[in-house]
């Protein structure tokens, strides 16, 4: 059986970690290095790394941070913001990327996300939807979830999939940083439509939240948080232990943990 993946997620922001509420009202966590090197040790299954204003400020992502950063850890990372082109890919990769995230890049130019993947193949392609809900449907946001595209998600998802990603992160950004729990209803809508793994991103406040996550949508492969484990409220340890009692497939650790 496949296990449950747990994911840390770095925002950074002027080379700092940094997390806030419904994609808002930053503030300052710490050096991402140091937290990638701490989730490394300790059995996060793999981490994010998403330069958050990248594309809303219509630059490249740091490359000396995420070099730096990439030396650090030993588990994939995937990384996002600014993903514009094949050659952001290469750039990304070059630094030490796993699989890179691409959101706006996607939106502005659709022939990207297969373009890359006939590059670097589906397993490299992520495709990171920001999505909320207007007037009673999902919408895609742009630019750090900044702008409402218009574009339905759940049909934006299953194109950008059937055109090569080979994996989705779902941000509600009504979820984000409220710490009431994932955004069931979203998550089983996407996994209704793709086939690929299914990362769930915004909301998680507690342990109870990723068992309630994976229970009630076995489809959705991995959880994804930022200041739950940034600031000591849930430790990995302690949730992938909660995990494997309740049945939930996880790999455990037995160094650094």
């Amino acid at each position: 059986m496949i296990t449950k993946r747990i994911i840390p997620c770095l925002d950074v922001r002027d080379g700092r970690v940094v997390k806030g509420v419904n994609f808002e009202n930053l503030n300052d966590v710490n050096s991402p290095v140091e937290l990638a090197k701490f989730y490394s040790d300790c059995g996060a299954d793999e981490l994010v790394f998403y330069d958050i204003t990248a594309s809303s400020d219509g630059r490249k992502i740091f490359t000396d941070i995420l070099r730096e950063t990439a030396r650090n850890v030993f588990i994939p990372l995937t990384v996002g913001g600014g993903i514009s082109s094949v050659k952001d890919f290469e750039r990304v990769l070059a630094c030490g990327a796993d699989k890179v995230s691409v959101n706006t890049g996607a939106i502005k130019n659709p022939s990207l996300i297969p373009e890359a993947a006939k590059l670097y193949g589906s397993q490299c392609v992520v495709i990171s939807a920001d999505v909320k809900r207007v007037n009673g449907r999902f919408n895609i946001f742009a630019r750090g979830g900044r702008d409402d595209t218009g574009i339905e998600a759940i049909s934006w998802i299953k194109n950008c999939v059937d055109n090569g990603a080979g994996e989705v992160v779902v941000n509600s950004i009504d979820t984000d940083g409220v710490k009431k729990g994932f955004d069931l209803e979203m998550l089983e809508r996407v996994c209704e439509v793709v086939k690929v793994p299914v990362i769930a991103s915004g909301g998680a406040g507690s342990i109870e939240d990723f068992i309630t996550l994976f229970k009630k949508i076995p489809g959705v492969d991995a959880g994804l948080a930022a200041s739950i484990f940034h600031f000591g409220e849930v430790k990995i340890k302690d949730l992938k232990e909660r995990m494997r009692s309740e049945n939930i497939p996880v790999r455990l650790y037995t160094k650094h943990n």
